[in-house]
């Protein structure tokens, strides 16, 4: 049976590391990826360090107040969006872009994906992250679309 989801408790950023470089390794060939968690829980510091490890050359930084960022020096292109300061009605306004940014070779991260009130449809892999009781965080991944179970598959077989 083909499992769709994966969780890795991180004690350290080295932690965070190892399992940044695991998802770039699986997801290469790209993904939709919509993350959730609080603020300071550690969204950007995961796409930073998939960055790295896709050997991007630029300074990667949060797109909150741009609302995206793009990386084309990346093994494969890396677009990474904010939707806190879009609220409702601005959400509505990128949902067509989004939905291009899902499709072909590409690697697409998409912070704050709970204001986009649920009408991320495609096919996608939901990353939240959450506190733990110490320092530590959670990361659970779960697959939306047959394609990103490969990429759960790759995350649960490399343990």
């Amino acid at each position: 049976m083909i499992k769709n989801n994966y969780e890795k408790i991180c004690n350290t950023l080295e932690d965070t590391k190892k399992l940044a470089y695991k998802f770039a390794k699986v997801a290469e060939n790209g993904c939709f990826v919509s993350l959730y968690g609080e603020i300071g829980a550690g969204k950007t510091a995961f796409v930073k360090l998939v960055a790295e490890a896709l050997d991007v050359k630029e300074k990667v930084t949060s797109p909150s107040f741009v609302i995206l960022n793009e990386y084309h020096t990346a093994r494969i292109p890396i677009y990474h969006f904010d939707l806190y300061r879009l609220e409702n009605e601005g959400v509505k306004t990128i949902l067509d872009e989004l939905r291009e940014y899902s499709e072909g070779k590409r690697l697409t991260f998409v912070e704050w994906a709970e204001f986009s009130q649920d009408e991320i449809p495609f096919n996608h892999i939901k990353i939240k992250v959450t506190y733990e009781d110490d320092e530590s965080r959670k990361y659970s991944f779960e697959a939306y679309g047959e394609e990103n179970y490969k990429i759960i598959e790759g995350l649960n077989n490399n343990e």
